[in-house]
């Protein structure tokens, strides 16, 4: 394998791209050429693989029936070799609109421009001609142009003339891209769509698009849509200042958006040049297309029309050195940062767990609800949803038949809270001691502990875990319940819980599909939900500030699950990464990093407490990478492959060997750990 340059956006599966507009000089070619230069200068030294300018960028867009004039046509033929010829020593493709005469017409084009020559020119599918357009008066139809080529001055051939161009680089895999114009967009099939279907991932959309209120947010939905349908990036770029306000205004507006998410957008009615720049990830498009198999299907359907795209390939030489990462990664991906988004997330997340157990009862009979309550988040949160199922259900929260069952390291601090909780809910409460049982069966096995020796393996502590278990079974049997799981999504990822007769079973798991992360705003969602009186909410404020811990060995201040198998931050940012884009641990490396290398870099979750807002250097990283790998891949699936049901609930994926995770219960990690360990961490940046 090539040696990795770990620090190079584009050796990590990106490509970054900008949509440009600036101060356009009507009728003015010359102008405009020198403009466009000036910000692909800019794009360059950023390491830009594709520009993307407004509509009609070297004339403007609004100049009417002055397209019809030869002394015009004649100008933007020399601008547009100005710019061919500019760009020979600069770094992007460059996609600049003009207005090209094309046997005995003129066309819309989006002429496709990188290292002194032409790539391609596109044209306009669907001039418009209602309410303020009226561009078929001067412009042709493209839509019916798919086999032909044009002529333009300078270029020693005849260059690819069509609707049905992709400009593919060679070098840097899954970059290719594809243009449409304006209006293109905004018909019912666009161009986009079927260029999409053919192997675009870039699409690129050049606008006039005179603005009137509301229509930004329009042009934002259909730029979004078409991301998500098409899975691609799509790049759009409005006419902004200069343009005519004879009768309209413009605002120059730009986004990028990926797979339905935006990436990059600048200021409206700039005064000056303005581009977004993002970069965009060519990895997570071509996984989500492959998970995604009626991508493909669509294509089969529609064959006859993405048969015939022509590809013109090109070499962009991208390079190779640090240019950071232009794009939010999310320290914690199964939490978003933004407020409104976190609250509809928990909205969801909790009603899913509820409706989900609320339904499994109703189809069993009714039976009641025996849970193990620690103390803990997850036996918290399984416990509210449970309170919230019967109350959905109509049904007296007494049904649920709560047990704290301390053992040998059971703090009172956790089981103090249990009790809390279990009284504020109204539920059944018991207390079930299980040390006089698992002495008897220490001593039973032989196990030195049973001679007074301080020795605490993992029989010892699996005693523990699978006697909880095995009470609860049997008090469902003696009661008339189902035992209801609180493991979560994190421990079923890294198999951090007891086989069979301990906590990886249960008749019904509401937290099997929330990620450890998660689960902490989802009780301080319910806090703020009103759905509990004030003694709940206090509890559940308590629990909270509890360090996440097995309490399974005594004499320990206090046993720590992460300081045993890592931080539960940085695990679930790589199970996001590895369950829902299946990205090499290298990338995840790499993103990581950007996500937590720096405490008081981008926005963390509201309410995510100060005292826990750390920082993660690359080796640690790393560190913790490889012990995700080893466990995940190498370790954990046998206790996946036999998991109880519970509901899906994040889009980043479940576990369940019947949806989201269907995986060989004896595999190994070598893949992972081989391409893990074809970098060193680098030093850090000064």
């Amino acid at each position: 394998m090539p040696e990795l340059n770990f620090r190079s956006l584009y050796q990590h599966g990106f490509a970054r791209v900008a949509a440009c507009t600036g101060h356009t000089v009507i009728a003015d070619p010359p102008a405009n050429a020198e403009a466009v230069l000036r910000q692909a200068r800019a794009c360059s030294e950023q390491g830009v693989a594709v520009a993307v300018f407004p509509e009609l960028t070297l004339c403007g867009y609004s100049i009417e029936d002055l397209l019809l004039q030869d002394a015009l046509l004649d100008q933007v033929e020399v601008a547009l070799r100005t710019v061919v010829t500019g760009s020979a020593d600069l770094l992007p493709v460059l996609v600049v609109g003009a207005p090209l005469r094309h046997r005995d017409r003129i066309h819309n084009c989006a002429v496709i421009v990188h290292r002194g020559r032409v790539l391609g020119v596109v044209p306009k599918s669907y001039p418009p001609n209602y309410r303020e357009f009226y561009e078929r008066r001067q412009i042709a139809p493209g839509d019916d142009e798919r086999t032909g080529t044009i002529r333009l001055a300078g270029e020693p051939e005849p260059v690819p003339f069509g609707v049905n161009l992709l400009f593919a680089a060679d070098d840097v895999p899954g970059l290719v891209l594809h243009t449409e114009i304006c209006e293109d967009m905004w018909v019912p099939v666009p161009p986009s769509a079927e260029a999409a279907l053919a192997g675009a991932t870039v699409l690129a959309n050049l606008s006039g698009s005179p603005i009137t209120v509301g229509r930004a947010e329009d042009r934002a939905l259909l730029c979004r849509s078409a991301s998500s349908r098409c899975l691609a990036a799509y790049v759009y770029a409005a006419a902004g200042p200069g343009e005519s306000t004879t009768d309209l205004s413009w605002d120059g507006q730009t986004m990028i958006y990926e797979n339905g998410m935006l990436l990059a957008e600048s200021e409206r009615f700039p005064l000056q040049d303005r581009f977004a720049v993002a970069d965009v990830d060519l990895d997570l498009l071509r996984q989500e297309r492959q998970r995604m198999g009626t991508f493909g299907d669509n294509r089969r359907t529609h064959a006859a029309r993405t048969a015939d795209f022509r590809t013109v390939p090109f070499r962009l030489d991208p390079p190779t050195g640090d240019l950071g990462l232009r794009r939010r990664v999310e320290r914690f991906p199964f939490v978003p940062a933004d407020p409104e988004r976190l609250a509809l997330d928990c909205y969801e997340a909790y009603n899913i767990q509820v409706a989900g157990l609320q339904q499994r009862l109703a189809s069993i009979g009714d039976p009641k609800v025996v849970i193990g309550v620690s103390g803990g988040l997850d036996s918290t949160h399984a416990l509210i949803v449970a309170a919230n199922a019967m109350d959905r259900a109509g049904r007296p929260r007494s049904d649920i038949l709560a047990f704290t069952l301390p053992g040998f390291a059971t703090s009172d601090h956790t089981k103090d809270n249990a009790h809390r909780l279990m009284r504020a809910l109204g539920v059944t409460a018991s207390e079930l001691d299980i040390t006089p049982t698992a002495r008897l069966m220490l001593a039973e096995l032989g196990h030195p502990f049973a001679a007074g020796e301080p020795v605490y393996d993992v029989t010892f502590e699996n005693v523990q875990a699978g006697l909880r278990t095995d009470y609860l079974f049997r008090l469902a049997n003696q009661r008339g319940g189902i035992v209801l799981g609180t493991g979560d999504l994190s421990e079923l990822a890294l198999g951090w819980s007891t086989y069979g007769v301990g906590d990886q079973m249960s008749h019904y798991n509401v937290n099997s599909g929330v990620p450890k992360t998660l689960m902490q705003h989802l009780i301080r969602w319910v806090i703020g939900s009103g759905r509990f009186d004030e003694e709940t909410d206090r509890t559940l404020a308590a629990i909270l500030d509890t360090e996440i811990s097995p309490e399974l060995v005594p004499g320990e201040e206090m046993q720590s699950t992460e300081s045993k198998i890592g931080p539960y931050a940085l695990h679930d940012f790589t199970l996001f990464q590895v369950l829902r884009y299946g990205f090499r641990p290298s990338k995840i490396a790499f993103l990581a990093w950007h996500a937590w290398h720096d405490q008081e870099a981008g926005a963390w979750p509201p309410n995510f407490p100060e005292a826990k807002r750390t920082a993660y250097d690359l080796p640690e990283i790393r560190r913790w990478l490889e012990v995700f790998c080893r466990r995940f891949f190498a370790f954990a699936q046998f206790k996946r492959s036999a998991m109880p049901n519970g509901p899906k609930v994040s889009a980043g994926g479940s576990l369940s060997p019947r949806g989201d995770w269907r995986a060989p219960s004896d595999s190994s990690a070598r893949a992972w750990l081989t391409e893990l360990a074809r970098f060193d961490p680098p030093e850090p940046r000064p």
